[in-house]
Formats: C-alpha cells, structure tokens, sequence
C-alpha cells in the first residue's frame, strides 16, 4: 500500500534534494507546496513536520478517507478530487482553507465543514453515487459557508432541490448542470444571491419550462453569464421593463374587480342580505390574495 510520509517525499526527485546546509528536517518545515497526484497514494500518513504547508495536491490517486491533516492549520488549497472517497472527514483543523476540490470521488453527503468558515470555493461535481441516491446537504455545514463560500460547483450529482442551498448568500459562481432540478420556482433561491455572476443549469429539466431564461435574467440582477451565454444589458432591462408592465397591468385588474365587487354588493346590514354579504367578503378576500 503506497503511504505519502515523509520518507516518500525526502524519496521523490521532484521535492528534496540534499544540499549543503540543508537538512531534510528543515527542508519539511519550510515546504509550501506539496505535489502527489496521480502517484496510487492509498493513505496520507505522518506529516507533521510539514507546518508551513499550504497547497496539497493528491489528486488521481486511491484514497479512500481524508486524513492525517490535523497538523495542516495553514493548508489554503486541498486538491484530492478523482479518488475514492466516501466521507468528508477530518477537515475541521483546516481553518485558512480557501478552496476544496473532491470531484469524481464517491461522496453522498456534504458535511464536516462547520469550521471552514473561510472556504471560498468547493467543487463536488461528477461524484460515483449509487444507483438512485442524489448528493446531500447537511444543513449546519452549509450554513458555515454562508458568510465566505463564492463558488460551488455540484455539476452532475443527480440534485433535485437545492433550497438547502438559499444560505449561501455571498455565491457568484454557481453550477448545477446536468442534474434533475424541475421547478421554475428555483428562482425564489436565485433572488437571495444578490451577488451571483455566474449561472450555469444547462441539463436541466428546468431548462425546457417556459420563460425558463427571462425569469431567472430578471431574477438575478447582476448575472452575467447563463448557461454559457452572456446577457447584455439591453436583453436585461427589456425583461426588466416587460415584468414590471405585467405586474402592473395585474395590480390594475385586481383593482377594477375590487370595485365592481364592491359597487355591485355593497355592504349591508339587512339580514335578509346576509348571503350576498358573505359571498362579497369571501370573493373580496379571494381577490386580495
């Protein structure tokens, strides 16, 4: 079983070389940058001489669990996506985090991230999920995010709601392609990412609803990317204009029948009218709903 320790990397002709001067010992304390992908890496073993770490690449290898980096306070970049990872362990130590890449590994579940505070970005997409099974969300990781995370990327995890995700308020980059979101109502979460430049729900059977594309334009203020294409400004304030006509146009109308209701039942006090009365408020409250 190919263990990453410190043997591995005083080993490796692409990190330490002897030098006059140079002990191994300083060289781990002083390393940065740390690159193993794609090496049958099965397990990260000791590594906590390497305090000053911050990016991790082991990618493309055949990890199984995250581990072993409770040493790692100043790691900013953990790149581990195309292994076999189940579960999203052993991440709280990783305080300055910035970016966390676990594509194609074989995660159900998004969790453990309640001391990330500072995660910026996460990439999820493509995860190896049983036959039927969707990725999930657990609540309180999410709602650590919602104060730092800018982009997210769950492209292909079989998705069918992402209300859970509506927290996430400082998102600008969001990605959801190729999954079964259905509901044009998705714009109600849309609305709340005040930020959101770019959208991306190609895939989608919300792509084929009707005004898919102009609701969500007007939704999201400042995207500037759907799906792949650009929306100018023009598009935008004509979507604008058109939605704040037809709301208007509705207010009018609710309007008019309010006071034909009213001129046509006027109210009364003569019992024997009491089942026109009643029939005018309930059609009045119907109305105002």
């Amino acid at each position: 079983m190919a263990c990453l320790t410190v043997d591995l990397i005083a080993k490796s002709g692409k990190h330490f070389k002897k030098r006059r001067g140079i002990s191994l010992l300083h060289y781990l304390k002083t390393l940065t940058h740390l690159h193993f992908s794609n090496r049958n890496i099965e397990e990260i073993g000791d590594l906590s001489m390497c305090r000053n770490l911050t990016v991790l690449y082991l990618f493309e290898n055949r990890l199984t669990k995250i581990c072993s980096l409770d040493f790692a306070s100043n790691l900013t970049h953990l790149y581990l996506q195309n292994n076999n990872i189940t579960h999203m362990d052993n991440l709280s130590n990783l305080k300055k985090l910035s970016k966390l890449y676990l594509s194609r590994n074989r995660i159900s579940v998004v969790e453990g991230l309640e001391e990330l505070s500072g995660l910026k970005e996460l990439h999820l997409e493509n995860q190896q999920l049983e036959s039927g099974d969707q990725l999930l969300f657990d609540p309180m990781s999410i709602l650590a995010l919602a104060e730092s995370l800018c982009v997210l990327n769950i492209n292909n995890n079989n998705i069918e709601d992402i209300k859970d995700l509506s927290v996430l308020k400082e998102l600008e980059h969001f990605s959801a392609t190729k999954n079964k979101l259905l509901h044009i109502d998705l714009e109600d979460v849309f609305e709340l990412w005040s930020k959101l430049l770019i959208l991306d729900l190609s895939g989608n059977p919300v792509c084929k609803q009707r005004k898919y594309r102009d609701r969500l334009i007007v939704a999201c203020q400042k995207l500037g990317t759907l799906d792949g294409k650009d929306i100018n400004d023009i598009t935008r304030q004509f979507l604008v204009n058109w939605k704040a006509a037809k709301e208007s146009k509705k207010r009018t109308k609710k309007n008019k029948m309010l006071s034909w209701a009213v001129d046509v039942h006027p109210p009364t006090s003569d019992p024997k009218l009491t089942t026109h009365a009643s029939i005018q408020t309930s059609l009045m409250n119907d109305l105002k709903q």
